[in-house]
């Protein structure tokens, strides 16, 4: 199919970004190098192949790429994890497969669970993430600044959305006192009843015609109740948290992109137990930009902040400027950082210690064994 023959419109109605082929380069050239082929955005992702969507409410399912099908821990050839597709991810297929996947404008990652270095592409091509937690025992002002770390320099708008408001005993003004760094960052910060239509009506400022929008949080946040009020039906299974810790089981099980009536796709994931950083993060990206301007002042330029003279961060801890909790979760992160920055650097050099080696290794195949 030419480009120019493709009927674009349902196709923005789940958020295709390009008027045509013509706006982007690479685009252009996957078009071409693919003539028959159709342009669909991924709405699910299964370990057999993906569910695809080129129009709101419709769904079908093709195989992938026979290379996204190796691992590709030790294979230089591999295709690693986050460079296939993911869901919210623009691909071109035939019916039948994926043969293509189209530039990304976005990707929240994190690092994969395993003992070998990856990373994994939580949601692709997001404007917002909605990250949301409840203000019941679960609230977690050190688990928000954990999702933002992952969010923030991703090319995403991140949005603190506190839900379960309504609950006796919520304090929603203590809870926004404790996240009033992030406010002063201009991260938005709101509490709502979940439930409440009216309520979740103030999220409409991100969740416009065209516009994708992501979930995150914890199990038992309201991931799936927010999803069902913004979609104007009870379609996303929930559940009640336990008494005591206000922590949920996983009723939603993978990831899925949602057409809104709003205009907008939603993508609902599951809650994650770990959140793992991928080494690329910004900490100032993260809510933490008046830490690291702080730390430029210290004295010396290897301050650890921990019991260094001339600190510029204890001073501020001393003089009440800054939560002590928070700088701790400061320091834990950015050491997590260092340490999956050390550990992506080392993955690097392996790959291309490896090309190498293959190189070398069919140059001589070649010699021994040349083709006629």
């Amino acid at each position: 199919m030419d480009p120019a023959d493709i009927d674009y419109t349902p196709l923005r109605q789940i958020g295709w970004p390009w008027a045509g082929p013509s706006e982007d380069p690479a685009w252009q050239s996957l078009a071409h190098a693919h003539p028959g082929a159709h342009p669909a955005r991924v709405s699910e992702q299964h370990r057999t192949g993906y569910v695809l969507a080129d129009a709101p409410d419709t769904g079908f399912r093709v195989e992938s790429p026979p290379e996204w099908q190796r691992r590709p821990v030790f294979k230089a050839d591999g295709v690693p994890l986050h460079e296939r597709a993911a869901v919210g991810d623009w691909v071109l297929h035939d019916g039948r497969r994926i043969l293509a996947m189209l530039p990304r404008r976005s990707a929240i990652k994190r690092a994969a669970a395993g003992e070998h270095y990856q990373q994994q592409v939580i949601a692709a091509n997001v404007d917002t993430a909605f990250v949301v937690c409840g203000l019941d025992a679960d609230f977690n002002p050190r688990r928000i600044e954990r999702y933002m770390m992952l969010v923030g320099g991703n090319g995403v708008q991140p949005v603190v959305v506190l839900t379960k408001a309504d609950r006796d005993g919520a304090d929603v003004d203590a809870a926004l006192d404790m996240l009033a760094e992030l406010r002063a960052q201009g991260v938005p910060v709101l509490a709502l009843n979940a439930k409440d239509a009216d309520a979740v009506a103030a999220l409409r400022p991100w969740i416009g015609p065209g516009q994708t929008a992501v979930l995150v949080g914890s199990s038992g946040a309201g991931k799936s109740t927010l999803s069902n009020s913004l979609l104007g039906e009870q379609r996303m299974k929930t559940a009640e948290v336990r008494e005591h810790d206000s922590r949920g089981r996983h009723t939603t099980t993978h990831r899925a992109l949602i057409a809104l009536p709003s205009g907008a796709c939603l993508v609902d994931t599951p809650g994650m137990r770990e959140l793992k950083p991928t080494g690329e993060e910004e900490l100032a990206d993260g809510g933490f930009a008046d830490v690291e301007a702080l730390a430029t002042q210290c004295r010396f330029n290897d301050c650890a902040h921990q019991n260094e003279p001339g600190c510029a961060i204890l001073a501020a801890i001393e003089a009440g400027e800054l939560d002590g909790a928070r700088v701790a979760n400061y320091l834990k992160l950015r050491d997590e950082i260092a340490g999956a920055a050390d550990r992506l650097a080392t993955r690097l050099a392996q790959k291309s210690d490896a090309r190498v080696q293959n190189k070398s290794l069919r140059k001589r195949l070649d010699e021994k064994y040349p083709r006629r």
